[in-house]
């Protein structure tokens, strides 16, 4: 091997060894030098607090006259027949409507009225229903049709209250 082409591979190879230095010393922070919040004029973020309000519940009982208020997000109000993991809740007026669970468990607060009747298909349910002050639990088996609430025309009106998937 020539001197000249030995100098050319050694200029080449310190060249790249000086590249590759530079390159790491940008890469380098040490604790004095990274960027903290309170140097930059950052506030902390807020702590979020959870609060189980149903989303969109306006918009849905505007456009459903469905209220929900709260729940843990395993039943979720669906289109009916999409889906095997559904509760289906029957009512006088406004439309039948069904739900979606997502878990083993759930629960979801909500405030119907003129429900009948409730099925569901892959889980158990819990339903809480009041009429007239007095409060009615009812448990519908796993693929089980469970009327509720006003079964006597003229009787009192029961408003669905809350939702239990039990297993």
């Amino acid at each position: 091997m020539s001197i000249a082409r030995f100098r050319r591979l050694a200029w080449s190879a310190a060249a790249g060894l000086a590249a590759a230095g530079a390159l790491l010393a940008t890469m380098v922070v040490t604790p004095n030098q990274s960027a903290r919040a309170e140097d930059v004029g950052v506030d902390q973020a807020p702590y979020l607090a959870e609060d189980f309000t149903y989303p969109g519940a306006d918009q849905i009982l505007q456009s459903r006259n469905i209220k929900l208020l709260k729940g843990d997000g395993h039943i979720l109000l669906t289109d009916c027949g999409t889906t095997s993991q559904q509760i289906k809740i029957w009512r006088r007026t406004g439309g039948d409507f069904c739900f979606n669970v997502t878990g083993a468990s759930g629960y979801l607060t909500l405030d119907v009225t003129g429900v009948w009747a409730v099925e569901t298909l892959d889980h158990p349910v819990s339903a809480s229903l009041t009429a007239q002050g007095a409060t009615q639990d009812v448990t519908v088996a796993k693929g089980g049709f469970q009327p509720v609430g006003e079964g006597v025309p003229g009787g009192s009106v029961s408003v669905l209250v809350e939702l239990r998937v039990t297993g």
